[in-house]
C-alpha cells in the first residue's frame, strides 16, 4: 500500500471485522440447550447489530462499514423455517419469566423487557429473515460478508487428508453462493488458523483474502515492511490482513478492557440460575441453565453474584459513549504516530467474535453504533476488507507464518491432552471418505448415502467441540456430539460397503436431523 491515499482527509483507516458463528445445533426436542445458544445470539447480537448498521447507514452511508463473516452452520440455522417458528415461543417464555418477577425486580428489568419486545418486533417485521437484511447491507457495500469453513473445522489438524480441508472450503463456498447469489472472495479461517501452503488451496477455490493474527503476518517471509498496518499478498495470490492488538485489546478483554466496567451488565448473573428446578420446569425448561435474562450490573469484579446491584441502563449508555470516544481517540493517536514515520495510508484491523457484541458484552452493539457515528470526528475512515482490495493497492509479496488467534498463538488450544483424542478419529474417517470419493458410484442410492456421510464427517470436524473440551464447559455435550456424528458416519459407510442391510429408518431420521448443505457435492473432496 505504497504512497499517500488520494485526496486524503483522514489519518488512516479502521476495519472492524466480526466473526459470527454457532455450531449446527438443530435438535428435535423442545427447549434444548443448543437452541438457547442460537436464540440468545439472535436476540442479543444479530438483531441489534443489524439495527445499528441500518440506522447508521441512513445517517452516513459512506462511513457505515463493517466486515462480517457468517459461518455456513449459522446461516443454515438462521434460514431453517422450523427453528424460526420456535423463536416466538422461546421469546414468549422469557417474557413470562420477567412478568412473574417481584415488583422490585420488575422495575430493575424494565429495560430488558423493553429491549426484548423491540427486538422481537424487528424479527416479526422481517418475518424472521435476518439473512435478507444482511444480504441487503452486503449489496450496498456497507457490509463485506465473508464465508468460513463449512462446519468451522480447524484446518491445520485436517491437513493429513488435504481433501478434507478442500471439502470444508468448497462446501462453504457452494453454500454461500446459494444463499447470497455470489461466490465469496473472502474467508474467515476458523480460529484464524493458518498452515504452510494453505493459501494455494484457498486460491484454487476462488478465495482471495483472509484475516490472520498479528504473528501470522509479522513472522512472515520476508518480514512485512508495514507490519500489520497494511495487507500482504502471498506468493500464491491471496491477501492477508493482520490483527492489530492495540485496536482489539480494549474491547475484548473483560479484565483490561471496557467490558469489565462496573456499570455494565453482569453476564454471569442470570435469572435461570436463581430459580428452582420446579419453577423452570413449570415453563418447560427441563434443567437449570441460563435463560438470557440478566438485569444486574458488574458492580465489582470481585463481588459474589448475590452481591451484584441492579443494572441502570442510562448509566451504562453514558459509559459506553465515553468508552467509544476513548477508543477512537486512541486509534486517532495511533494512526497519527504511524503516518509521522512513513508516507503510507495506515490500516488498523480489529477482528472480534461477533457474539462479543450484545451477548457477552451487552452494551457492545451500542459501542459499535457510537464508533460508526463518531469516527469521522477523530479523522478516522471506516472501511471493510473488500473495499480496501477494490482499490487495487500495491501489496508486498510475503508468505504468512503458521498461526492462530487462540491461546498460545498456534495450534495447542485445539491439540492438547483434553482433546487430542479427536484427531485420529476424524483423520481415520477422513481417509476412508476420501478413498470412497475416488470411486465411481453409478446408483443414486449409494450417492445418497455418501452425501449424508459427508455431512456427518463435516459435523464431526467442527472446532467447537475441541474448544469446549479444552475449556472444560459442557464437555459431555461436546463428546456426545463427536460420537454421534462419527457413529452415524461409520454406519453409513458400512451400508455403502457391505450393502447387506440398509436401515432406511436410520437414514431418514439423520437426513432430517442433520439437514444441512442440501447442495453438497462429492466432487468437492477431490483434488
Amino acid at each position: 500500500m505504497d504512497g499517500p491515499f488520494p485526496n486524503k482527509n483522514h489519518l488512516g483507516r479502521l476495519a472492524i471485522v466480526l466473526h459470527a458463528h454457532l455450531p449446527y445445533v438443530r435438535k428435535h426436542e423442545k427447549n434444548s440447550l443448543e437452541e438457547d445458544w442460537l436464540f440468545q445470539a439472535i436476540l442479543e447480537c444479530y438483531i441489534p447489530l443489524l439495527q445499528v448498521m441500518e440506522g447508521c447507514k441512513k445517517q452516513d452511508i459512506n462511513n457505515t462499514k463493517l466486515t462480517l463473516s457468517l459461518s455456513p452452520t449459522l446461516l443454515s440455522l438462521l434460514q431453517n423455517k422450523q427453528i424460526q417458528k420456535k423463536f416466538s415461543s422461546w421469546i414468549k417464555t422469557r417474557i413470562e419469566f420477567l412478568t412473574d418477577l417481584s415488583d422490585k425486580e420488575k422495575v430493575a428489568s424494565e429495560f430488558l423487557m423493553r429491549n426484548i419486545k423491540n427486538n422481537y418486533l424487528y424479527w416479526e417485521k422481517c418475518s424472521g429473515n435476518l439473512i435478507e437484511r444482511f444480504k441487503n447491507l452486503n449489496i450496498t457495500g456497507n457490509l463485506d460478508i465473508l464465508t468460513c469453513a463449512a462446519t468451522h473445522g480447524y484446518l491445520p489438524i485436517l491437513r493429513e487428508n488435504p481433501e478434507t480441508v478442500l471439502g470444508q472450503i468448497n462446501t462453504a463456498i457452494r453454500s454461500h453462493e446459494v444463499i447470497f447469489g455470489s461466490r465469496p472472495l473472502g474467508i474467515w479461517l476458523p480460529e484464524c488458523a493458518y498452515y504452510e501452503n494453505l493459501d494455494e488451496m484457498l486460491f484454487s477455490c476462488g478465495i482471495r483474502y483472509a484475516v490472520l493474527d498479528a504473528h501470522g503476518i509479522l513472522n512472515g517471509s520476508p518480514r512485512p515492511r508495514y507490519g500489520v498496518y497494511a495487507p500482504i499478498c502471498s506468493n500464491k495470490g491471496v491477501a492477508f490482513f493482520g490483527r492489530d492488538s492495540e485496536s482489539t485489546l480494549p474491547v475484548w478483554s473483560s479484565r483490561e478492557g471496557f467490558p469489565g466496567n462496573p456499570v455494565y451488565r453482569e453476564f454471569h448473573k442470570d435469572l435461570g440460575w436463581d430459580l428452582s428446578p420446579s419453577e423452570l420446569q413449570k415453563k418447560g425448561i427441563p434443567t437449570s441453565r441460563p435463560l438470557g435474562l440478566k438485569f444486574h450490573k458488574i458492580t465489582d469484579n470481585k463481588a459474589l453474584l448475590d452481591k451484584k446491584e441492579f443494572y441502570v441502563e442510562d448509566e451504562a449508555i453514558k459509559k459506553v459513549e465515553e468508552h467509544a470516544d476513548i477508543y477512537l481517540l486512541s486509534r486517532s493517536k495511533q494512526l497519527k504516530n504511524l503516518t509521522m514515520s512513513s508516507s503510507f495510508d495506515p490500516l488498523l484491523i480489529a477482528p472480534f467474535d461477533a457474539e462479543l457484541f450484545g451477548h457477552w458484552w451487552y452494551e457492545g452493539p451500542m459501542f459499535i453504533e457510537f464508533i460508526l457515528k463518531k469516527s469521522t470526528n477523530y479523522s478516522i475512515k471506516l472501511t471493510n476488507l473488500k473495499e480496501i482490495l477494490l482499490e487495487k493497492p500495491n501489496l508486498q509479496i510475503c508468505d504468512p507464518s503458521p498461526s492462530s488467534w487462540g491461546q498460545g498463538g498456534y495450534h495447542n488450544y485445539w491439540l492438547n491432552d483434553k482433546n487430542a483424542w479427536i484427531v485420529p478419529k476424524i483423520t481415520k474417517a477422513g481417509s476412508v471418505f476420501v478413498e470412497l470419493c475416488a470411486r465411481k458410484f453409478n446408483d443414486d442410492f449409494s450417492l445418497r448415502l455418501l452425501k449424508q456421510a459427508a455431512r456427518e464427517l463435516l459435523l464431526s470436524e467442527s472446532s467447537d467441540w475441541s474448544f469446549i473440551l479444552r475449556a472444560g464447559t459442557t464437555t459431555e455435550l461436546a463428546k456426545e456430539r463427536i460420537d454421534r456424528h462419527l457413529s452415524r458416519f461409520w454406519k453409513l459407510i458400512d451400508m455403502i460397503e457391505k450393502k447387506t442391510f440398509i436401515d432406511y429408518k436410520f437414514l431418514e431420521d439423520i437426513e432430517e436431523e442433520d439437514k444441512i448443505f442440501p447442495g453438497i457435492k462429492i466432487k468437492d473432496w477431490q483434488l
